[in-house]
């Protein structure tokens, strides 16, 4: 039985590393690249090198971390068709979660999604981009939750890491904010009405407009 709890504990406690080590990545605190030093981290944590490392390599398996054998273990670095094979997954999940939230929570689309879209009009005067962006991270993975299937939510992870960590230092741009605002507002509107047809075609054309926006950047020669 103390072998069980002592492996329970642990397991814990890896969880709780990669959870707050996920956190310093998505705030910026660790930016795309930067090398992660594992001594300095397990002191920083108050932890012992070994859950640090086994931390790493579940962030390794999300895609945040990346090992090097000369650089060793770092945030993952901002790569242009791997950033656009991440938001085709996007269109399909901001889809079906829009599609969701139709069915599941017309009710409530107003109330929750409302707020944060003024967020979004407040960072735009003066323009903000990280407040911006946390408005913006907040906006999609609500709608995630309002489709209240488990499967979808295990999958914010990679709207966190899209429009947190990476687009906004490659395709996020103040003279583009206001129209995608107005889609987020059409968007509600859609979800409000129950019209899950249309909530799904808004929900992908809104990351296709991103989709189409980072093609352009990777064809355009610096």
């Amino acid at each position: 039985m103390s072998d069980l709890l002592e492996w329970q504990s642990r397991v814990r406690l890896v969880d709780e590393v990669a959870q707050v080590l996920r956190e310093r990545i998505y705030k910026g605190v660790h930016a795309p690249g930067d090398v992660l030093r594992q001594v300095q981290l397990a002191e920083q944590l108050g932890v012992s090198r070994t859950p640090l490392r086994e931390a790493l390599r579940v962030l390794q398996a999300e895609g945040l971390v990346e090992a090097d054998a000369v650089r060793g273990v770092s945030v993952a670095r901002i790569d242009g068709p791997r950033l656009l094979d991440a938001y085709v997954l996007r269109e399909m999940l901001d889809g079906l979660a829009a599609r969701l939230a139709a069915e599941r929570s017309a009710g409530q689309a107003h109330a929750l999604l409302d707020p944060i879209v003024a967020s979004q009009r407040r960072a735009m005067q003066p323009w903000s981009a990280g407040d911006y962006t946390l408005a913006n991270v907040h906006f999609h993975t609500t709608i995630v939750e309002m489709a209240r299937n488990e499967f979808l939510s295990g999958q914010l992870g990679i709207v966190r890491l899209t429009s947190q960590v990476f687009a906004p230092a490659v395709i996020l741009a103040e003279a583009e904010a206001e129209q995608a605002v107005r889609e987020h507002e059409g968007l509600i509107a859609a979800i409000a009405r129950g019209d899950a047809d249309e909530a799904e075609r808004l929900g992908r054309s809104h990351i296709r407009s991103t989709i189409v926006s980072l093609r352009e950047q990777l064809a355009t020669p610096p």
